[in-house]
């Protein structure tokens, strides 16, 4: 029986550790992935998709080549070798991210070419290098073929729960406590270090290259942290959901100074001017529009928190009516209490709940408004709330007149209208009357832009002989063509909304 070259016995405990660590580094480097991109592509189906099959096939790759390289030069001074490149080229991909994903997000292609791109160039390097772990410490672990399947499945057993614990730790303590861009660095740092108990440090040419692109990643990373805080204010937050930040900006349409807050790189999610307590982005005006179809409301619902600007607008407009806010990010609540005013009232309750889920559970007829404001990535609302079965659950939680006023990103026709016309047949499904209002009336129709959807219970009252200066220039931009009814309802089986939002992304 023909020996490996390194005894199993002198550095098996080693391998297993290094198995295991590497095993979490994978996984941690996934989830992590997708913090890195969000700013640039959004935090779609489809980066998950991209991040999962790209890093998948990187790791097959490094199987393959770890496999074939311990049949021939089996040292575990090879394997130390790799894992160190590993760290470099997470190095890479912190010195990379931010010059490439912006080239990436104006690059001329769908969304889904957008996000495998990015996926690819940065993420499958590193991927390809952790895959050789596993073959190549097998090989150097086995000490003769009578134990060759207990090894092979400990040192396996070894890398999947690692990755098990890998995804709690990125989830639980790495994301919403250290920060994805700093996890980044701390990945690096680990394949580092354990390079280095594995097979020692040698000052060489290739490992100096190495050790010189994770520090000018890093530098690269503050500098542009620190210098972005200084001209705008921004602060870069992982909450247990989402990437934000939180920045200084100007509003493009009257110049006025305001804090803004985005979670992706086509909009911005909340504002508040800093000079006043008027409602900054140009659709959360229209929520007002309940003065006209209910003007009596008691108990409002709002589906969406973020940075909370129309709950205290409710506030302070409507002193006898009270307000529910579910935002399913603890993290936005303790964000809009920093830095978007957010405070204590008894007429406002917060839920940290999915939104669905809380429509689910509601009672009946237990509000007079529903106002819907989720967003997930790349102005698209999250598929489950879009659909029949969800306006189902809004319209039985609404009181017998009661009204829905929902803010959608879409055009109205063109090759971008495509979730407008699918959304405004399920809600025509469900209520009695459905209303179309543009926010900017001046917009193309085929023109990408916010929208908003009114749906009335019972017929909506006519907006003739009405008086209300405050929201008669609201009423002015009610839509009053035709929306195609020639899209399927979505349903909770099939609600392809990003599909339809990636198609939007161009116009």
């Amino acid at each position: 029986m023909s020996e490996p070259t390194e005894k199993s016995g002198s550095i098996g405990w080693t391998l297993e550790l290094t198995v295991f660590i590497c095993g979490a580094l994978v996984m941690i480097y996934e989830i992590i992935g997708s913090r890195i991109v969000a700013p640039y592509l959004g935090a779609s189906t489809y980066v998950w998709t991209s991040l999962i099959g790209v890093i998948l096939g990187a790791l097959s790759l490094g199987y393959w080549l770890g496999g074939r390289t311990a049949d021939s030069r089996p040292h575990v001074g090879v394997l130390a070798t790799v894992i160190f490149t590993a760290g470099g080229l997470v190095g890479l991909t912190i010195l990379l991210k931010d010059f490439a994903l912006a080239a990436i997000s104006e690059a001329p292609f769908w969304l889904e070419i957008k996000t495998f791109i990015a996926a690819f160039l940065l993420f499958a390097p590193a991927s390809v290098a952790l895959g050789f772990v596993i073959p190549y410490a097998t090989k150097l672990r086995l000490g003769s073929l009578e134990d060759s399947g207990k090894t092979v499945g400990r040192l396996y057993a070894l890398s999947t729960v690692g990755s098990i614990a890998g995804t709690f730790l990125a989830g639980f303590v790495l994301i919403p406590f250290v920060g994805s861009v700093r996890t980044l660095y701390l990945i690096a740092i680990v394949l580092f270090a354990l390079a280095i108990v594995l097979g020692g440090f040698a000052f060489t040419r290739h490992n100096f290259a190495l050790i010189t692109i994770f520090v000018l990643g890093v530098a690269g990373s503050e500098g542009t942290a620190f210098l972005l805080f200084r001209s705008n204010n921004l602060y870069d937050i992982d909450t247990e959901y989402s990437r934000v930040r939180v920045f200084d900006t100007k509003d493009p349409y009257t110049g006025r100074m305001m804090k803004a807050l985005a979670t992706d790189p086509s909009s911005v999610q909340s504002a508040r001017y800093l000079d006043s307590d008027d409602l900054a982005l140009a659709y959360t005006r229209f929520y007002h529009l309940v003065r006209f179809y209910k003007p009596d409301h008691k108990n409002a619902l709002m589906i969406g928190g973020a940075g909370y600007s129309f709950p205290q607008a409710h506030l302070r407009g409507y002193p006898n009516a009270t307000i529910d806010v579910v935002e399913i990010d603890p993290g936005m609540t303790r964000i809009a209490r920093r830095f978007f005013g957010l405070t204590y009232d008894p007429r406002l309750n917060i839920y940290h709940n999915d939104g669905r889920v809380f429509l689910k559970n509601a009672a009946s007829d237990s509000y007079d408004v529903i106002f819907m404001d989720a967003f997930g990535s790349l102005f698209s609302v999250p598929y489950q709330l879009t659909t029949v079965e969800a306006v189902r659950d809004m319209h039985r939680s609404l009181t017998d007149d009661g009204v829905v006023i929902f803010n959608i990103g879409s055009a109205i026709s063109g090759p971008a209208s495509s979730f407008l016309r699918a959304e405004f047949a399920t809600y025509r499904s469900i209520f009695a009357d459905v209303h179309l209002y543009k926010v900017r009336a001046d917009s193309a129709d085929e023109r990408l832009q916010n929208l908003m959807i009114v749906a009335c219970k019972t017929q909506c009252i006519s907006e003739s002989g009405f008086e209300v200066t405050s929201v008669n220039k609201l009423l002015a931009n009610r839509y009053t063509g035709t929306v195609p009814a020639d899209l399927p309802i979505l349903t909770d089986d099939l609600a392809p909304v990003e599909r339809y939002n990636s198609l939007a992304q161009g116009y």
